[in-house]
């Protein structure tokens, strides 16, 4: 790649807010509501809760790494520079599998609400056209994104007003009805644990503006504050959509044989007809919108790898000329992403779930490391900032890590394995480090 082109830095605060945002669509709590309602037994906001305090601790180790390190390859980067080539990029490896995994449950979702909707038109027509045109404004560059992202998202906040005041227009508000959500008996525990590890795949968008610290105007002060907007408000969203639609559909089990689409049960219950057909505009629109931010992570992520050169940089680190983005990575996703026209909805959920997990718990021990053992930061406040709470992160992701289906977490140690082996012919059986960029490629980006 000739040394002049490089990544843009033209994001500042709210275009990263609206990344994260897009990314992981307000709407998104539709995405899980009925897998995870079931998980839970009807407490989905409380395992919103749970999740958001996981994350909560997660985000801030993400502000250290970023303000530290302000690289493309978000987990991946930190963890290579802070434990060395080989567990990064097994780390770098786990991220993959969330990131692909993203872009096709995006595409999957847009195939199965549009056949809905067109009963006439196959899935798979709505699939391929989904993967074409997002590609095609991934390959443009991230200033549209930017200005698609705010016109979609606000279009997704008008519906969340609406539902919500719909919601508990019509809802029963005794003070047992209103309690009815929170209240978790102890033989539901083992369940809303579980429900709330899947809803990790809720806040990527957090991880997402950390893969776009080479486009972001001033990363150190950038990143950290749009991450930490970006966790915040999304999770007062979930938990104040998800409390809304159990207050106006409090029968769980009757969702039970609809999963996949009891939004749009949902969705009409509240409102009738228009508010079904107003969510099925402004859900697929922001679906389409995590689709196009999703396909943008991934790539960068795999821009990074390539750069490295633990991916082949002829394919991966490659710039376009004119539109300064990695295409031939697009491209790369783009073609994965076909998966998706055979790809079951909850498979893809948990496993997009354990690649986010795993990242998110070598983070944590990145900030540990980074700052306690390589720069040796020494005093109580260090101890507290960069010892004590993301400790407790990586605590919690273990946690809720083991708490996926089982089936999920067979498929992804098998993957990592697949990482493992893959690891050994790149390092010659462990004898040396995975190829590393050199010095001069990123001291631009430290500054």
């Amino acid at each position: 790649m000739p040394q002049n082109i490089r990544l843009q830095r033209v994001l500042k605060t709210p275009a990263l807010v609206a990344f994260g945002l897009a990314y992981m669509v307000p709407l998104g709590v539709f995405t899980t509501y009925g897998q995870v309602t079931v998980l839970s037994q009807g407490h989905l906001p409380v395992a919103y809760l749970v999740t958001i305090v996981t994350i909560l601790f997660t985000a801030l180790s993400y502000c250290r790494m970023t303000n530290a390190m302000p690289l493309a390859g978000s987990a991946y980067s930190y963890v290579q520079r802070s434990f060395g080539g080989k567990t990064g990029f097994l780390v770098g490896w786990a991220q993959i599998l969330d990131y692909l995994f993203l872009p096709m449950l995006n595409y999957l979702v847009l195939g199965i609400f549009l056949h809905e909707a067109f009963p006439s038109i196959p899935a798979y027509v709505f699939i391929l056209a989904s993967i074409g045109s997002v590609s095609l404004l991934n390959i443009l560059g991230v200033r549209l994104l930017s200005s698609v992202n705010f016109t979609l998202i606000a279009l997704q906040m008008v519906f969340i007003v609406l539902f919500i005041a719909l919601a508990f227009s019509g809802a029963d508000l005794s003070p047992e009805a209103l309690m009815k959500p929170l209240l978790v008996d102890a033989g539901n525990f083992s369940g809303l644990i579980a429900g709330a590890a899947v809803l990790c795949l809720a806040f990527l968008g957090f991880d997402a503006i950390a893969t776009m610290a080479e486009e972001a105007d001033d990363a150190k002060r950038t990143l950290p504050r749009a991450i930490l907007i970006t966790v915040i408000s999304a999770g007062a969203i979930f938990v104040a959509v998800s409390y809304a639609a159990h207050l106006a559909y409090p029968d769980w089990q009757a969702l039970i044989p609809y999963q996949d689409t009891s939004s749009l049960i949902i969705s009409e219950h509240v409102g009738g007809k228009w508010m079904y057909n107003f969510f099925m505009a402004t859900y697929l629109t922001g679906v389409y919108a995590s689709s196009m931010t999703a396909q943008t992570g991934v790539s960068r992520i795999f821009y990074a790898m390539g750069r490295e050169g633990v991916l082949p940089r002829r394919v991966f680190f490659h710039l376009h000329v004119r539109f300064h983005t990695p295409w031939r990575a697009i491209v790369f996703v783009a073609i994965i992403s076909l998966l998706a026209l055979w790809m079951d909805l909850s498979m893809v959920v948990s496993m997009i779930s354990f690649g986010a997990l795993g990242a998110f718990t070598f983070v944590n021990l990145s900030v540990i490391k980074h700052f306690l053992v390589n720069e040796k930061r020494r005093g109580l406040r260090a101890m507290f900032k960069y010892g004590l709470l993301p400790l407790i992160g990586f605590a919690m992701c273990i946690w809720l890590w083991f708490n996926l289906d089982p089936e999920a977490l067979k498929v992804g140690f098998i993957w990592l394995f697949a990482g493992f082996l893959y690891l050994m012919w790149l390092t010659k059986g462990m004898r040396q480090d995975p190829p590393a960029v050199a010095h001069d490629d990123i001291s631009h980006l430290m500054d």
